[in-house]
């Protein structure tokens, strides 16, 4: 048997072992050990040398240190009532035009996930904020709860983001690059719910109905509230981009902020500090438990031939390069049914990244390519968050409004959903929104 079909074997028995709901960790441990161990013919040195050496090579990248200030950040965030003042912000702006709250909501999940970087903590703390809040102003449950759901996967699109920080390890590509690519496609993403809210209030005006109009005073002061989480914001970018900071120390200096912002707006105490600091060791301990599976298995598969034999096969196979895209994005798309984020961008950009960047789209520098595929990837992952029947963001949202059954949730993304493929479509042929921002800064 060559190493490809064992490679080809060893992943459809992961998969399989996924759809039996083994965790994700134990199945590329599996997976891995047992395509080592049928190349080797039984032998288990060369497996033993792997894990002997995978786990402290991985451990002790620096990169890494990155994941768990950011999810400290976000945990801050999340314990300290920021969520409160950015939803105020935005509703005092926007509240009293139809369906302004639910775009309010939106605005404040694009505003949060710029200090979160996890999709499901934005839309858990943007629910629990907001919600009350869209029901009590007469906001159809659908609506409301579609809202929150698809708004929420803007915490992984707009930077920082935990999964774009895994891509640029995995590809060794700039944290800095990925996290300026991702703007204009994040603000996209945003303005274009907020017209597909536009769009259903307009067909019923009872799904949204108009609030009333804030104060200038109230305006101003709601307003005022937010500069200290922008400053945030723009430490951590600018600082990455700008040169001053590498990506681990403005992390660290937008964790200490956000702290500081958390215990001084009064949302935070011990009880506060104690749960961000246990919810991130872990989640931390998660994502490095599933990043030494993942290597093992890469390394498995890097053994087996399997990713080099597929970009050669893409690469000669004479497809137009753009028909091996959109068929590896409705990949991601199916993928997303059944499972959860970090597993695609783990188990799939090893295989997919190979086949993309052997490629040639629209000219593009391997630099270029890079980030613009990563972007893309990102994209459609966020779809998977809200496509039924997995969509982790229906379930988070459903916990809170059990009053609204699931069936009009799913129903009340779809629109969403058809904002989400339309942008990917456009940023597929329209490379340039990606890449502007990172050519114009240097």
């Amino acid at each position: 048997m060559s190493g490809t079909a064992v490679g080809l074997l060893g992943f459809g028995a992961l998969l399989a072992m996924l759809s039996l709901r083994v965790h994700i960790t134990i199945a590329m441990f599996v997976a891995g050990a047992g395509i080592y161990l049928v190349i080797n013919s039984g032998m288990a040195d060369g497996l033993l040398y792997t894990l002997n050496n995978l786990v402290y090579a991985r451990l002790s990248n620096y990169d890494l240190a990155v994941i768990p200030l950011f999810i400290l950040m976000g945990q801050f965030a999340t314990h300290g009532g920021l969520s409160k003042a950015l939803f105020r912000a935005a509703g005092t702006l926007i509240g009293h035009w139809k369906g302004g709250m639910a775009m309010a909501s939106t605005a404040a999940c694009a505003a949060f996930g710029a200090i979160c970087g996890s999709s499901l903590a934005t839309a858990a703390t943007m629910g629990q904020v907001a919600l009350p809040e869209l029901r009590e102003r007469g906001y159809s449950g659908k609506l409301a709860t579609a809202t929150l759901a698809a708004s929420g996967t803007l915490g992984i699109l707009i930077p920082p983001s935990v999964p774009l920080v895994i891509y640029a390890v995995l590809t060794q590509e700039s944290i800095g690059k990925l996290f300026v690519a991702a703007v204009i496609p994040g603000i996209i993403a945003a303005l274009g719910y907020i017209l597909v809210i536009r769009i259903i209030v307009s067909r019923n005006p009872e799904a949204g109905p108009a609030g009333e109009k804030a104060s200038v005073a109230e305006m101003i002061k709601a307003q005022v509230g937010i500069i200290p989480v922008l400053l945030v914001f723009l430490v951590v970018i600018v600082g990455i981009y700008g040169g001053w900071a590498n990506p681990t120390e403005a992390a660290s200096i937008g964790a200490a902020a956000c702290g500081v912002l958390a215990v001084a707006t009064g949302g935070m105490r011990w009880k506060g500090l104690s749960d961000s600091i246990l919810g991130t060791a872990h989640a931390t301990a998660m994502i490095f438990m599933v990043l030494i599976g993942a290597d093992l298995l890469n390394s498995a598969l890097a053994l087996s031939q399997m990713p080099t034999e597929l970009a050669a096969w893409a690469r000669d196979s004479g497809m137009p390069p753009l028909m091996i895209l959109f068929a590896v994005l409705a990949i991601y798309v199916l993928l997303g049914c059944v499972m959860d984020s970090l597993a695609m961008i783990l188990l799939t950009i090893p295989i997919f990244y190979p086949m993309i960047m052997g490629l040639d789209f629209f000219g593009m520098s391997e630099a270029d390519k890079s980030i613009w595929f990563g972007i893309l990837a990102l994209m459609v992952v966020e779809i998977g968050l809200v496509h039924p029947p997995v969509g982790m963001n229906l379930y988070v949202i459903n916990k809170l409004a059990r009053d609204v059954p699931m069936k009009d949730t799913a129903w009340g993304v779809m629109p969403f959903l058809a904002s989400d493929f339309l942008r990917i479509i456009v940023l597929v042929f329209v490379p340039g929104i990606t890449l502007w921002l990172v050519h114009t800064l240097g």
